[in-house]
């Protein structure tokens, strides 16, 4: 889990406007950083399937969140992708 600093610091990061908490954007950023806490955590315990499986909602919540902004705002898209560090 992320401590409430690190949420606030990726929120200023990723925010829109000032009282942006929610959008895709923060979203993305926030999962994407859960999620490699989580794969740091599953190569220590390789059999925590309970995690394993957070981990696989995850990843797919981060992609459905990717094909909206995509849809929307590719520009969004792509400067978010660029910014969190994914392959695309």
């Amino acid at each position: 889990m992320l401590t409430q600093k690190e949420k606030e610091k990726i929120i200023k990061d990723f925010k829109l406007h000032q009282s942006d908490t929610g959008s895709a954007d923060v979203q993305i950023a926030l999962l994407t950083e859960e999620i490699t806490r989580l794969l740091k955590h599953l190569k220590k315990h390789p059999k925590d399937l309970h995690s394993r499986r957070g981990l696989l909602k995850m990843v797919i919540k981060r992609r459905r969140l990717l094909n909206y902004l995509k849809h929307i705002d590719e520009k969004r898209y792509n400067k978010v992708v660029k910014k969190v560090g994914l392959k695309k």
